[in-house]
């Protein structure tokens, strides 16, 4: 198999524990990484800090660290993180989500698959506080064609479950500043460019959603935040001018109506429904 590097970024809200769940099922992955590259996203806590001396001593020469003196934000600090990956696949990762035992070993097998192949994702499952517990899911399109026609008005991926090339991300310019959406930032810049997408259609990662998911997407600041940050995406011309206003529209009643509802919403409508 290929070597490949993880990429994660770190800042000092996460909580130790999520990070050392992250780390375990990287290292119970059937397809090991060579180099776990970890972009510290300002000063973090000594709980944090712990855990990555850690893993550090248990496992020397895999985590290699890139501290930053600031907080940044997400965009930024996977911007300095791609060009410390040592390969040419990178698999991004959020440090406080799982990933299955097999989800590496089925992307490289992709790659192997298909050369041309620039970037493959998956489906996810969400959970509040145990895997174990999923409480919604989130599909996405599988095929080049429907990735890039669902990108027109929501993400044709998951971002903690994409494995890229590195050529292809620098190729677009990396990620950019985007408040919101970095990734949607990136992905309608690399499609722009004719990379080729696919998807698994499993759920390859556990993705933890925090109780106040629904209270951060609401509200009338969090509306125009998203309206600038889908402006930035609407000017690289991947998207129509009707595709903007729908968007933007259904972004606005979304934001507005009560949290509840909101929850409903994401959890019913746009991320599938509860597994059985």
């Amino acid at each position: 198999m290929t070597d490949f590097s993880v990429l994660m970024s770190l800042y000092i809200k996460e909580k130790p524990e999520y990070v050392e769940e992250c780390f375990q099922s990287l290292l119970r992955q059937t397809v090991q990484a060579n180099e776990w590259v970890v972009v510290e996203d300002g000063p973090l806590t000594d709980g944090l800090y712990e855990v990555l001396d850690k893993y550090g001593k248990e496992y020397p020469g895999l985590i290699k660290r890139v501290p930053r003196p600031v907080n940044q934000g997400l965009g930024m600090a996977l911007q300095a993180g791609v060009p410390e990956c040592s390969n040419e696949l990178i698999a991004r990762m959020d440090t406080d989500d799982i990933c299955r035992e097999d989800r590496f070993e089925k992307q490289l097998a992709e790659f192997e698959k298909d050369p041309d192949l620039d970037i493959i994702g998956s489906c996810i499952d969400e959970f509040e506080d145990t895997p174990e517990d999923i409480v919604a899911s989130r599909n996405v399109p599988l095929t080049d064609e429907e990735i890039k026609k669902y990108q027109k008005r929501r993400d044709g991926f998951n971002h903690m479950t994409v494995m890229y090339k590195k050529s292809a991300v620098l190729g677009a310019g990396n990620y950019q500043p985007c408040p919101l959406m970095e990734d949607t930032y990136l992905w309608v810049r690399m499609m722009k460019n004719g990379v080729k997408c696919k998807n698994i259609g499993e759920p390859l990662v556990y993705a933890r959603i925090g109780k106040d998911m629904f209270n951060r997407r609401g509200g009338w600041a969090y509306f125009k935040k998203y309206k600038a940050a889908f402006k930035m995406v609407y000017a690289t011309g991947y998207i129509s001018r009707f595709d903007y206003f729908s968007v933007i529209s259904v972004q606005f009643i979304v934001a507005l109506v009560p949290r509840k509802l909101r929850g409903w919403i994401f959890k019913k409508m746009l991320h599938g429904k509860k597994k059985s």
